[in-house]
């Protein structure tokens, strides 16, 4: 045996696991909590709706949303895993502080907690700027936020009013990224337009590249996160 000749070493096997896309889910679950509560801050059901919308939003939409950060968690997608995480803390804060809460009534507490979660939301939407449907999901998440955060800190009618208009804006948006996301995976090609440009439009069509040395500094996989 030659003297440069070595016994090789250890071999190193990342395994991956095809995961569906959380983010239909997520979305979804954020129409249902959103859509209630704009009804009631427009005053088109009575404020003692109120519970109704709280409930929603802590049986539906927090379980939900707390399944698809774990997806996305799973999936290597930070931005799904960060946006739907925020999601379901926020919507869980403001569904406990609604049910036990006078209807109607406003909190500068809720208000600030909103503020901090709108500007929250606009870290995941920059970071997925890629995907430009979706990242204007979590985008106007964090306006809807910012503007009812308002409308706590102020009791103002306007904010209020201007809070459930955003929220429709909102429900409307998050209905046609799920479906177009959800067509995307069901047919495997896109259907609806989900504005995906660069890496993220060639992923999407199989021509992204797959690189041991890119995977090497993937999170979970390199030595330290």
């Amino acid at each position: 045996m030659s003297s440069h000749d070595t016994a090789p070493g250890p071999a190193t096997r990342v395994v991956l696991r095809p995961i569906a896309t959380p983010l239909p889910l997520g979305f979804l679950a954020l129409a249902l909590a959103t859509a209630v509560f704009s009804a009631v801050q427009l005053g088109w059901i009575p404020p003692t709706e109120g519970r109704v919308a709280a409930l929603t939003a802590l049986a539906a939409t927090v379980l939900l949303q707390a399944i698809a950060s774990v997806v996305g968690f799973l999936a290597r997608d930070p931005v799904a895993a960060t946006g739907m995480g925020v999601l379901a803390g926020t919507w869980g804060t403001l569904g406990l502080t609604t049910l036990t809460s006078p209807p109607g009534t406003a909190s500068k507490g809720l208000g600030v907690v909103l503020i901090t979660a709108g500007l929250a939301m606009f870290v995941p939407a920059v970071a997925g700027a890629a995907k430009l449907v979706p990242a204007s999901v979590m985008g106007l998440a964090g306006v809807r936020f910012l503007v009812t955060g308002a409308y706590e800190l102020t009791g103002s009618a306007t904010w209020k009013t201007a809070a459930g208009w955003v929220g429709l804006a909102l429900t409307v948006l998050a209905f046609y990224a799920a479906l177009a996301l959800e067509l995307e995976g069901a047919k495997a090609r896109t259907v609806l337009p989900a504005g995906r440009r660069g890496p993220a439009e060639s992923a999407v069509r199989g021509q992204g590249s797959l690189d041991v040395a890119d995977l090497a500094r993937e999170p979970g996989i390199r030595p330290q996160l």
